[in-house]
Parts: C-alpha cells; structure tokens; sequence
C-alpha cells in the first residue's frame, strides 16, 4: 500500500524540519536535445504570447501554403551538467537547510551524469535520464534513475535501440531488465502531458493501456513542477486509484532551481529508492516558487534560453548557436549555419519578440499581464 505526503512551503516551514535530506528529481542540462515543438506548446501557454505566436504561424501558413514544422529544429538548455548540480545543490541547502540529493535527467543520454562522476565532489551522483518510450500513437517519458555504473553504458545504449525501433514486448523486458538493479527507480514523468498532441482521451486512452501493461516496472507517477496544477491533482488522484506513489519531478530547463522536490531521511540515493519502490513512501515538497504564476516560470525559462551566454560550456554564446535544424538530408547544423539568409521570418520573430519582452523596461508589466491573465493557482490540497 503506497503512502505520499503532499508538503506545501506556502503553509508553513515545519515540513522540513523532520528530514535530513531534499532530492532533486527530473532536470536538464545542455546535453538534453529539446524539440521547438515544446516550446511552442508552452508558447501558446501563455496568456499574453499566445495569441501573437498564432498570428505569426498563421502568416508563415499563408506565405508558404503549409505548417511550420517546429519538429525539426530542436535546442540545448543552457546550464552544463556542474552548473546545473550546482544550482540544485545551492537551493536545497540554502533555502531548505538540508542535505542534497541531485539526479539529472536529461533526454536519452547519460553523459552528464558521467560528466559529473569523474569530479570529487559529484562523483556520486546517479546516473539517470529521460527516456522517450513510444507507445501506440503517442510516447511518454521515464525518468530511469540510479543506473548501475558499470551496466549504464550499454542499459543506455538499449534504451535508445528501443526509442529508435520500439517493439511492445520489448519494452518490458527492458523495464524488467532495468528493475533487476534493485536500486534503480523508474518514475513515469507527467503522465496527463499529451506532448505529442493526438487529443486528451487517445492520450488518456493509452495512458492506462500503459499502466496496465507495465505497472510491475513503474514505482511512482510525477507531480510536475512545470504542469498545472489542476494536472498535478488528477496524477495524485491517479495514484490512488493505481496504488502507487507520487513523485516529485521539477522538469527544470533553465536557470530556476526544480520547484518540486522529495524530502526523506535516506543517506543515498539507493536508501531513497528503497524507501519509494520497497515501501510506497513519498514525501513531496513544493517549494514557494511553485506557487508562482506557470506562465511566468515559463517565460523566464524561454528567456533563459534565447539569452546570449558568454559563459556557455560549450562556447555556444548566441542562441542561433544553441538552437539546431534537421535538413531534408538529414544532416543537423546550428541554426546560425542553416539557411543563407537567415532564418525563416518565423523563428527570428519569435526570438526577437521574446528578447524585447525580456527588455528590463518591458519585462516587468509584461510579468504582471502574463501573472494576471493566468486563471490556475496552486490552492487545495493534491
């Protein structure tokens, strides 16, 4: 019988004061590839941006007699993986007093986290990642966390033949694999995202096609520090109804450390796990800034995104450095490199309208009409 705590920082600062430590589940580095197909989603997620997104798509529509196909670019989120465990690691022992815990999930790799464990001070850090898993029409995300070190590389490189080639049955003998490692945590992230946008109840259709045919291998569903809240409600009702535990994800991809995060007393990742896959015990805590405007959180990460970055890991400054198209060959160049004069009027007036927003004189009333026009709010219980 699985047991979840909901902990909300709004309502008082004892939640933590019985727990040693905080872990930081679900985020990304620049190793994570992130579809622009996401960000138009989040786009049209916010109140004052969306309807100007959906004019300019409109023209380009009209100007070249097909759709915008935002599938075939896709971008880096802007932290390396030090900078990232970094942020995380501050947070928790700055705000909250407790000891770090700190798993990057970034999307089918796991370099950052191998990365990190060649460094004294992280060398202990899990190895996990995001992966995609086609299912039926649509596909959702693991967060796989705890790899085997000496089983990650090639546990990885099956995980991507599957992504690649999925076959149904296959897929659970990969989970039955993976869960062998008894300290191995798969978590199914944000569950009611249908991401790939087939509609709410073929979404929701597959969803529990899924849970039907691999619970076994799946310990916790996520409570999702980018979703809405509403969402969050129906996962925590869907554990319930399921009999499993609900986890924390932040999801982060920009510079605002996650804004869900788990409380236990485990020394370790392992312990953690053990707690969550052996006992059904959870303990999710939202931070204060999870009670901020969703559409604001958004649009501070798309900033982080689209800023110039002189201090890039990579060297990538610009962000038609960072942000990369697939041709029709199939050969992938930086956005910079793609077209000989420029890039479609599309992309640059997107980047460049989020650049004025961010403009120190306009960002401030654009906040509150983004804040204000938002109808969510995180109040009740999950």
């Amino acid at each position: 019988m699985s047991s979840t705590n909901v902990h909300l920082a709004w309502r008082g600062p004892d939640a933590c004061r019985r727990f040693r430590t905080a872990i930081s589940l679900h985020s990304h580095t620049l190793h994570s590839h992130e579809g622009m197909a996401s960000i138009v989603q989040l786009a049209h997620g916010i109140p004052v941006l969306a309807p100007l997104v959906r004019r300019q798509e409109r023209r380009y529509g009209e100007a070249h007699g097909h759709a915008f196909d935002a599938n075939r670019i896709w971008w880096t989120p802007p932290l390396s993986p030090l900078a990232a465990h970094t942020l995380e690691k501050n947070f928790i022992v700055g705000e909250l007093g407790l000891t770090p815990l700190v798993s990057i999930t970034d999307h089918d790799s796991i370099d950052a986290p191998h990365a990190l464990r060649v460094l004294d001070d992280t060398r202990d850090v899990p190895i996990s990642v995001e992966w995609t898993v086609p299912w039926r029409d649509t596909f959702f995300h693991l967060g796989v966390h705890n790899l085997p070190e000496a089983q990650s590389s090639p546990m990885m490189a099956a995980l991507a033949a599957f992504t690649a080639n999925p076959v149904e049955t296959g897929l659970f003998e990969l989970m039955e694999w993976l869960t062998q490692a008894r300290d191995v945590l798969i978590v199914l992230n944000h569950p009611y995202w249908d991401e790939k946008g087939i509609g709410k109840e073929a979404h929701r259709a597959a969803l529990a096609a899924l849970l039907r045919a691999a619970k076994p291998w799946i310990h916790a569903l996520e409570a999702n520090g980018l979703r809405p809240w509403s969402e969050n409600r129906e996962v925590a009702q869907l554990c319930r109804d399921v009999d499993l535990p609900l986890i924390s994800g932040g999801d982060r991809h920009g510079r605002e450390p996650n804004a869900v995060l788990n409380l236990t007393n485990a020394s370790n990742f392992a312990e953690f796990a053990a707690e969550v896959r052996g006992d059904g015990w959870s303990d999710v805590y939202f931070t204060r800034h999870a009670a901020d405007s969703r559409a604001l959180r958004i649009y501070r990460t798309v900033c982080d995104i689209i800023r110039d970055d002189p201090e890039h890991g990579l060297g990538w400054v610009r962000w038609n450095d960072r942000v990369f198209y697939r041709l029709s060959s199939g050969e992938v160049r930086p956005v910079s490199q793609a077209w000989k004069d420029g890039p479609p009027e599309v992309i640059s007036w997107f980047v460049g309208l989020v650049k004025l927003l961010d403009h120190d004189r306009v960002a401030p009333p654009f906040a509150r009409s983004a804040a204000s026009a938002e109808k969510q709010s995180c109040k009740g219980d999950l």
